[in-house]
């Protein structure tokens, strides 16, 4: 998806950045203010080429002989990816992996808050209490609006998972993170990341593989 006045950059340069900005908070900690092309590249597992051509995309960081303002870069890569600030998020579907999910603490670290959750039985007996607003479906759109909600992470059974995308997409939603088993149809100005953990495992079976 393309953003108006940027440039556009591949979905993997995308994905590295990410990378790039943990590495940085890691460094962050341990208080140290510079750090080398080369060490970076090392910490995020890509080659310097790689990690320069990344960072061309933004403009021009580091200083020949010294290396990269580690605050600085960090800042620049949060700016991008849009998580110098908390980004609302929804959760649909409370099941027991949306209640994983929901449960996490670490999003928040990331730049990311669940403000709320939608169910469709929403009043059903869950293992866990959660301090999240939890909802049925049909309070969903005028949430979306009142929070000007542009990110979701769907749970839901993959049957019911195309519509509920759908409605999500009519609300205004922009982003999906997608943990039904089903491929979406979404517009190509919607987004949408799938995580599928089975597919990971087959991923792994093949290597391990004697």
């Amino acid at each position: 998806m393309k953003k108006t006045g940027r440039p556009i950059i591949p979905r993997k340069t995308i994905y590295r950045l990410s990378i790039y900005s943990r590495c940085l908070a890691r460094l962050r900690e341990n208080e140290i203010g510079t750090v080398s092309s080369e060490a970076l590249a090392k910490a995020a597992g890509v080659k310097p080429t790689q990690l320069r051509k990344d960072l061309a995309y933004f403009g021009t960081f580091g200083t020949r002989g010294l290396g990269y303002d580690v605050a600085e870069l960090s800042g620049k890569i949060s700016d991008e990816l849009g998580t110098s600030s908390l980004q609302p998020v929804i959760l649909v579907g409370v099941g027991h992996l949306g209640l994983a999910l929901i449960s996490y603490r670490g999003f928040e670290k990331e730049g990311f808050e669940i403000i709320a959750a939608f169910d469709a039985e929403p009043g059903r007996k869950r293992d866990k209490k959660i301090s999240q607003p939890l909802l049925p479906m049909a309070e969903m759109p005028g949430f979306i609006a009142e929070h000007n909600v542009k990110m979701a992470i769907l749970s839901v059974p993959a049957a019911v998972a195309q519509e509920v995308a759908n409605t999500l997409i009519d609300c205004g939603v922009a982003g999906i993170l997608n943990f039904a088993p089903i491929v979406l149809a979404v517009p190509e100005d919607v987004m949408v990341n799938n995580v599928n953990l089975a597919i990971e495992l087959e991923n792994l079976s093949y290597f391990i593989q004697g």
